[in-house]
């Protein structure tokens, strides 16, 4: 059993969820944020200043007495705003340096990669750790090059990627698709059955549990994503359950789907939702996890949450 668990970008999306889980379990977490009043106040959690990771840092105080970490900071997926360096300073080589300090002292580094350290927006087979990597933006060259210096740091390491990840306050093309979903008008998407896979919040801190607590895990990178994708179609659907609706898809031509993203300045996003984007999770359930949130009943449980919190 983990004892004392370094957090970094502890106030973020899923560091809040991890940090909270691990305190449930009586587990102390050192979690670090750029603002540590953002974290989770408990008394398991030593709220910390996080180095700045754009420059170099001394990790040194932050990793005394820790036997694990988990390394969630970084800059997220945000195309065409920041230069390729700023990618690649802040997602590969300070993690790379926080993995080479951590070295001799810790039992696990788990690194939060990406999916898209592996493949592009869509993919025409569902994609295994067996495909050769092949990144298709600096987001994901960056993500790609961080896992090659954790493994040649000598830290003892597991690396997960996972898929685009949902829960209540997530934000992205996700939130996007929501919004969309709350329109009361029939909405194109019944014609969309390309299946893609997602990941539930609750299933991705399962998995770090697992992986911490799990030999077969050492030294292993793992694609990461509930058990079974979804159809757009069914996606959306979900959506509307949790709002209370029925489904209201009409199958039209795609080019009318193309067009409704436009009008909410989302067509860039056509590809996400047209294209095919299958995760084959077996190399992790192999080791014992199992995810136990399926894709649209989480979904449905994500917008009550989230229409309830608004109401």
């Amino acid at each position: 059993m983990v004892r004392r668990v370094l957090v970094t970008g502890a106030s973020g999306f899923i560091g809040k969820t991890l940090v909270s889980a691990l305190a449930k379990q009586g587990i102390t977490v050192r979690a670090a944020s750029r603002d540590p009043n953002a974290i989770i106040a408990a008394s398991e959690v030593e709220r910390v200043v996080m180095p700045d990771l754009a420059a170099p840092a001394d990790w040194s105080d932050l990793l005394e007495g820790v036997s694990d970490v988990v390394h969630l900071a970084g800059i997220a997926h945000a195309p065409g705003v920041l230069p390729d360096d700023v990618y690649h300073r802040i997602n590969a080589e300070a993690v790379g340096a926080l993995a080479e300090q951590a070295t001799d002292k810790i039992e696990c580094f788990v690194f939060m990669s990406s999916v898209r350290a592996q493949a592009g927006l869509s993919a025409d087979h569902a994609i295994t750790e067996q495909d050769a990597p092949q990144p298709t933006d600096a987001y994901g060259r960056a993500k790609l090059e961080a896992e090659r210096l954790v493994e040649q740091s000598g830290v003892p390491y597991t690396i997960l990627r996972p898929a685009v990840v949902y829960g209540r306050g997530v934000k992205g093309n996700i939130a996007a698709l929501a919004t969309i979903a709350k329109t009361p008008m029939p909405l194109p998407f019944g014609g969309l059955d390309n299946r893609r896979s997602l990941l539930a919040l609750d299933n991705l801190v399962s998995a770090v549990f697992h992986v911490l607590e799990t030999e077969a895990a050492k030294n292993e990178t793992f694609l990461i994503a509930d058990e079974a994708p979804i159809s757009v179609a069914d996606l959306v659907a979900a959506m509307r359950e949790g709002l209370g609706r029925p489904p209201h898809l009409v199958k039209v031509p795609q080019g009318a789907v193309k067009r409704l993203l436009k009008s909410f300045g989302r067509e860039a996003d056509w590809e996400r939702v047209a294209g095919s984007f299958v995760v084959d999770v077996s190399k992790l359930m192999a080791t014992g996890w199992t995810p136990h949130v399926e894709t649209h009943a989480g979904i449905v449980r994500m917008i009550r949450a989230e229409n309830g919190a608004a109401s």
